[in-house]
């Protein structure tokens, strides 16, 4: 872990900020996040028992990232034709790897003072887990939402440790943000529409990974070629300078997620789309997602005006080839494409 907290379970202020997110429809198409309700600030609701929460951060940095690597990955959306994975997705699935050590903590906590009730999370249940991460002290909410550490940044996944007995707290951290607003502003598009608020019906992660129909037209410009999540406020966040560069191979970056182009991509068939993001937090997504979100970026690339005419042909063909896929989404979503493929001349 590179670092574990301690918070009590009573989230009970939490309550209200949760019902008004719901309420205003923020959640989009996550019927899920609805039907658990209050169940998230409650942790002894989700799992009788629950004295304490052990929570615990973990740094996902690939152990060769470059000390520039900010500006490097803001300048891949300037690379129409190269397809973005967001960072954290690039190796191992972190659910995982996080689980796996987690449960390691219980086992050794078991060592010392006996067998316990416990249940570990990571993304993975109604539970609140930025609310628990800043209440036991691993950092403060940023205007993004995410969790933010003078040490760390926001490059870090979460995960806790629910267990049966009451454990001394950590001392929550103040907030750093100050009057930045830096997130906000070059979100591409718009999806924090306030400090601390967050639309997710209109955030590339929401719509690339957890949305399953048609993107919305008027937002398929602004995904540009962001093919599976978007990291823009995080790179946008000052804090990130400080992020921390994980030791473990897990976050290795697998081979076409680092700097794949959008044309070789789209060639994966179903059977290697899933042979090569076997243990990847992409495979949830499935094939026909995938190759949605392919075609959208696909067809931004062929819109623009930065494509070699080799770098053209080949989204063009790659779009093509797709053009009769049984998924109706897939269709209109490569006829969206194929539409933006215009000579240039004519534009």
């Amino acid at each position: 872990m590179s670092q574990i907290g301690v918070t009590g379970i009573d989230l009970s202020s939490a309550e209200p900020g949760l019902q008004a997110w719901l309420a205003a429809g923020f959640h989009g198409s996550m019927g899920y996040m609805e039907s658990h309700g209050t169940k998230r600030a409650r942790p002894a609701e989700l799992v009788p028992g629950t004295v304490s929460v052990i929570t615990a951060r973990m740094d996902y940095l690939p152990q060769q990232t470059p000390p520039d690597w900010v500006e490097r990955e803001t300048a891949r959306s300037l690379q129409p034709a190269e397809a973005v994975v967001s960072l954290y997705a690039r190796g191992r699935d972190y659910h995982k790897v996080l689980r796996s050590r987690l449960q390691k903590l219980q086992e050794r906590i078991a060592q010392v003072i006996g067998p316990f009730g416990h249940r570990v999370f990571t993304d993975s249940a109604p539970v609140l887990e930025a609310e628990l991460a800043t209440r036991s002290g691993l950092g403060w909410r940023g205007k993004h939402t995410l969790v933010l550490s003078r040490e760390a940044g926001s490059m870090f996944f979460l995960g806790e440790l629910f267990v049966d007995f009451a454990l001394p707290e950590t001392p929550a951290l103040s907030a750093h943000c100050g009057q930045c607003t830096a997130c906000m502003d070059l979100c591409p598009t718009q999806a924090i529409v306030g400090p601390y608020q967050l639309d997710a019906r209109r955030c590339i992660s929401y719509l690339t990974i957890e949305h399953a129909g048609p993107i919305e037209e008027a937002l398929r410009p602004l995904i540009g070629n962001r093919i599976y999540g978007c990291d823009d406020c995080q790179l946008a966040c000052p804090w990130n300078k400080f992020a921390q560069v994980s030791p473990l191979p897990d976050w290795h970056v697998r081979d076409g997620l680092g700097a794949g182009h959008i044309s070789e991509l789209m060639a994966w068939s179903e059977e290697e789309f899933l042979r090569r993001t076997e243990g990847s937090a992409i495979r949830r997504i499935g094939h026909a997602r995938w190759l949605r979100n392919l075609a959208l970026a696909a067809g931004n690339a062929l819109a623009s005006r930065g494509l070699s005419q080799q770098e053209r042909t080949a989204l063009l063909q790659a779009v093509q080839a797709h053009a009769h896929h049984l998924d109706p989404v897939v269709q209109e979503q490569v006829s969206w494409s194929l539409a933006k493929a215009r000579p240039v001349d004519q534009r």
